[in-house]
């Protein structure tokens, strides 16, 4: 009897200090992320280049891309982080309106005239209502023009997806929904031939820059942000 009691102890003192360490890990992921929006205003965030902000509000703590209006302005942005990252996990979580297109874009810089002319893409878009047909490889979740995301579950138009995109050096990956649904090597043989088969063979810095500004594309078409966060790692 005794002998089982201590069986039962030592057991029981096991499945204690598993949890701890399950609660030590838990916290210090949680303690190093970073929040990026506060729900409440633009700080930390700003236009891409500076231009005038006619795209972007604060809407019940949302991060909300207004639709074009040809009574507007055409004054249009993405918006991009204040802070640069090199290595990173960023996590969001974004909403569609119908045949809304959108994107988030990593180590972004302004020393070119367009983000996209150096920053790789999540996609994000109406996979099904979007007008006009769409490659796969320009879905939501998958690396724009370049990698066709996989196996994923995405929510419908107007409900919540979460999404997240992790860089280390060359490594990339996105996931969508709790999924990894894409990974590919920036500047592996691989990604310099999709890359030379793609509309990016006529942007030459397109996925070099080794540092770089996040940031939301403004592509004239409504959509939401929330939970924006990044656990840095460098």
């Amino acid at each position: 009897m005794k002998k089982n009691i201590f069986l039962i102890h030592c057991f029981s003192t096991l499945v204690l200090l598993a949890a701890c360490q399950q609660q030590k890990k838990e916290a210090s992921i949680s303690d190093n992320q970073i929040s990026l929006f506060d729900g409440q205003s633009l700080n930390g965030w700003r236009t891409f280049r500076n231009l005038p902000n006619n795209s972007w509000e604060v809407v019940d703590g949302t991060l909300h891309c207004k639709p074009f209006s040809d009574t507007e302005e055409n004054f249009r942005s993405d918006l991009i982080t204040e802070t640069q990252y090199r290595n990173f996990e960023f996590t969001f979580e974004f909403k569609l309106a119908t045949q809304s297109n959108s994107g988030v874009m990593f180590r972004v810089s302004e020393d070119y005239e367009l983000s996209y002319a150096t920053g790789p893409e999540y996609q994000l878009i109406d996979d099904e209502g979007y007008p006009g047909t769409l490659a796969e490889e320009n879905k939501t979740g998958g690396n724009y023009a370049m990698h066709i995301p996989e196996n994923k579950i995405l929510k419908p138009v107007g409900e919540w997806n979460e999404g997240k995109i992790l860089v280390q050096e060359n490594n990339v990956e996105h996931w969508l929904n709790g999924t990894r649904v894409v990974a590919y090597e920036l500047n592996s043989p691989d990604w310099i031939a999709r890359r030379d088969a793609s509309k990016w063979k006529d942007f030459p810095a397109y996925g070099t820059i080794e540092k770089g500004h996040i940031a939301l594309q403004d592509h004239g078409n409504e959509v939401w942000f929330r939970n924006i966060a990044i656990i840095v790692h460098e």
